[in-house]
């Protein structure tokens, strides 16, 4: 019997889950991106964390957030590249809000402006 998944701690849901091409009539495919997936894209990218410290805050081991930012970007290249539309949705988490939780953790960058 396999392992149980780990849930993966998320600060906040994104504010849109469509992205892609702004003609409509041309979608030819719709792929599929997790909620975690977009975290790390978040995490690292936007936020400009290492991947021990996005690990760190979605409370998996850093392995874990190489794999799954690795994926991520792999869906980011063929929406741009395809003109796939990206629908974000799924995966194995929890809202956790480390921004409020804790003096230690990162601020993200949306409730830095609340």
């Amino acid at each position: 019997m396999p392992r149980p998944r780990k849930w993966r701690n998320v600060c906040c849901l994104p504010e849109a889950n469509f992205h892609g091409p702004l003609e409509i009539a041309k979608r030819t495919e719709e792929i599929n991106m997790t909620v975690e997936e977009y975290e790390s894209i978040r995490l690292i990218d936007f936020e400009g964390l290492t991947q021990e410290e996005c690990a760190s805050q979605m409370n998996v081991a850093r392995a874990t957030v190489q794999k799954i930012y690795f994926d991520a970007r792999k869906i980011l290249a063929q929406s741009l590249v395809n003109g796939h539309v990206i629908h974000i949705q799924g995966g194995d988490y929890k809202l956790y809000d480390a921004c409020n939780s804790s003096e230690d953790f990162h601020r993200c960058h949306r409730h830095r402006n609340e």
